[in-house]
């Protein structure tokens, strides 16, 4: 579907649905967008340094013109900006300015605002609504999607949330050319995540056009950003609170996780990054496993390299990573269910299933190859 110049990816949940539009240069219809979820003419934004310099004022100016006013806060970029103290701050603001139930925030930033506004607004007042504006290409196709929202603890990743679903998801994938290069990669690596765990066909056309994606083509990226965002729609509707099919979403990201946290959350190691890994990772545990071929593992290693992005630990800038420390972190993944690692494995590209039958001597031996 489309509407004044974007598509629109519907996620069918009921009373809780919501459309997702994608477009190039759709930033300025925010403030239309939203109209129809506003019960008072005011909305709170919640955005990082960085989004506020290249496009804050872009999206007040069609706030502004629209009538509708407004109230900012601007957080530190950066994952360690999801944490209790950053959390604290921003729900005594929102108290501070009277945000009210039937008021709706703006998470205007990517994965890392995205989610800590997401779980503001989930426990403010027992719930408040939020709109996902995200700008960054990891955000636009997955962490804006599917109401998944939460805080990192110093025992691990994203264990501290709730599901808190968007009222609506507008992704503007002009605004991703402002983005590094490192971080658009970032993204990337979730774009080739859902060619992985369930459409072969769109890896392949990955392997064709992830460059011009890279390189700033806005055809690219706006089929890559829907195709992505159908793929989670479809799966957070048959599994909204990841209890079968939509744990797929999880590959590569036990791993990742894992790298995230024996790095300190730090820019030595961006989320998509680590991910990129940990998909390499899982192929190479499949293919020890024999479950998945040797080939396919090269294959999924060549794309990601050629693209830029790293594949193997021992790649990770600032010296070796310990595999007995990864594994440990892997055991804390909130994941973890009876005591047992869950993965997403591979049989194949477009192929992927859940287990916990993995003897952790050989996810060891794996992790320790990688690192070498």
């Amino acid at each position: 579907m489309s509407r004044a110049g974007a598509q629109i990816v519907h996620v069918a949940l009921g009373d809780r649905a919501y459309d997702i539009h994608v477009g190039a240069g759709i930033l300025p219809q925010t403030a239309g967008l939203i109209r129809p979820l506003l019960r008072r003419g005011r909305v709170g934004v919640i955005t990082d340094g960085n989004v506020a310099l290249h496009h804050l004022p872009a999206l007040l100016s069609a706030l502004g013109d629209a009538g509708i006013s407004h109230a900012v806060r601007i957080v530190p970029a950066g994952e360690q900006s999801k944490n209790f103290q950053e959390l604290e701050a921003l729900l005594d603001w929102m108290l501070a300015e009277k945000i009210e139930r039937g008021d709706l925030l703006l998470a205007f930033g990517g994965g890392v605002i995205g989610d800590l506004a997401g779980f503001a607004a989930a426990v403010l007042r027992r719930g408040v609504d939020f709109a996902q504006i995200p700008t960054t290409l990891l955000a636009q196709v997955d962490s804006s999607i599917g109401g998944k929202t939460g805080i990192n603890s110093r025992h691990g990743k994203n264990l501290i949330g709730a599901f808190h679903q968007p009222r609506i998801v507008i992704s503007d994938v002009a605004l991703l050319d402002t983005l590094p290069v490192r971080e658009l990669l970032a993204g990337y690596a979730e774009v080739v995540k859902y060619g992985l765990i369930g459409d072969a066909a769109f890896f392949g056309w990955l392997e064709s056009n992830g460059a011009a994606l890279r390189d700033g083509g806005q055809t690219a990226r706006i089929r890559a950003v829907m195709t992505s965002c159908a793929a989670k729609a479809a799966l957070v509707v048959a599994d909204e609170r990841e209890s079968g099919p939509r744990a797929l979403l999880n590959l590569g990201h036990t791993f990742g996780h894992a790298l995230e946290a024996e790095t300190g959350y730090s820019d030595r190691l961006l989320h998509g990054e680590g991910v990129s890994i940990g998909m390499c990772l899982a192929f190479d545990l499949a293919a020890k496993l024999g479950l998945a071929s040797a080939d396919d593992a090269a294959r999924v290693a060549r794309h990601l390299s050629g693209m830029g992005m790293p594949t193997r630990i021992g790649g990770i800038a600032g010296g070796k990573l310990n595999p007995d420390h990864l594994l440990a972190h892997m055991a804390q993944d909130k994941k973890v269910a009876a005591g047992r690692i869950n993965f997403v494995l591979p049989r194949g590209i477009g192929d992927c299933f859940m287990t916990s039958e993995v003897d952790a001597r050989i996810v060891l031996q794996v992790l320790t190859a990688s690192a070498e």
